[in-house]
């Protein structure tokens, strides 16, 4: 029989390992949340960071206007200009020179259109297609050679003599930057010089007079660009130096210079 003496031996016992469970529990999470520096500073606990990111994105949100807080172009100091990354927004290519833009257009528009009939020096074969080169069908009025080129030709031209089965439309698929590239670029290559530019303006209106021909749709005839179409396009001209979009072919307005600007 144990003595009555040892009882509170016992007893203390058991609610010191009590304690000693529940140190035990508490050491992981005192590890990080409740250790304390030498300096008597705490570490912020992961859940107060968590926290706190989220009201910072939050309010960059709110102020930064849907999510523009962020964005360096509503930050940057005034005055400021920051080089452009490459292939960043919607940058246009350089403006060049309006007859050379045209030129190149042009080129392209011959190769896949007219070349395999009238030869890469545009001489043609003298049989079934014509030549390009030192023609006045080509270099003369404007309209008249628009509608060749839109409508196609047939019978006998200027010379009295028939090329074949005549010329078909090149229509299909030209744009009206297509028609005055493919225009100027003949009037002014493979020997021909006439220093012009046959512009989208015109080109545009080609487009229309062809619709409103009373035999739209049909190869024109030499008697009706006699009759019809000798004549030039409507349309002012374009300085050949003038600067374009060599894409859209579009004049580009230039800034005048520091010293051209009025005196207050």
């Amino acid at each position: 029989m144990s003595s009555p003496n040892k009882m509170p031996f016992f007893k203390d016992a058991y609610h010191m390992s009590g304690a000693q469970r529940r140190v035990g529990a508490a050491a992981p999470a005192s590890a990080v949340d409740g250790r304390v520096d030498s300096n008597g500073t705490a570490p912020v606990s992961l859940g107060v960071l968590t926290v706190f990111g989220v009201v910072v994105l939050i309010a960059g949100g709110i102020l930064g206007g849907a999510g523009r807080f962020f964005d360096y172009r509503t930050m940057f100091r005034a005055g400021y200009e920051r080089i452009p990354a490459p292939g960043e927004g919607d940058a246009q290519p350089p403006p060049k020179a309006a007859l050379a833009s045209y030129m190149a257009r042009g080129a392209k528009i011959y190769a896949a259109k007219c070349i395999v009939c009238h030869g890469p020096e545009a001489k043609g074969d003298g049989i079934n297609f014509p030549a390009l080169a030192g023609s006045t069908w080509a270099t003369g009025e404007t309209q008249r050679f628009a509608m060749i080129i839109l409508n196609g030709l047939q019978g006998p031209i200027s010379n009295g003599k028939s090329y074949g089965a005549g010329m078909p439309s090149q229509a299909a698929g030209l744009t009206p930057e297509d028609v005055a590239g493919v225009m100027t670029y003949v009037r002014n290559n493979f020997g021909n010089n006439t220093g012009d530019i046959v512009t989208v303006a015109m080109a545009k209106a080609a487009l229309e007079i062809s619709a409103a021909r009373a035999k739209a749709g049909q190869q024109v005839t030499a008697a009706e660009l006699t009759a019809d179409h000798r004549k030039a396009l409507p349309g002012p001209p374009l300085d050949p130096t003038a600067l374009v979009n060599p894409i859209t072919l579009t004049p580009v307005r230039t800034s005048a210079p520091a010293s051209a600007a009025p005196k207050p």
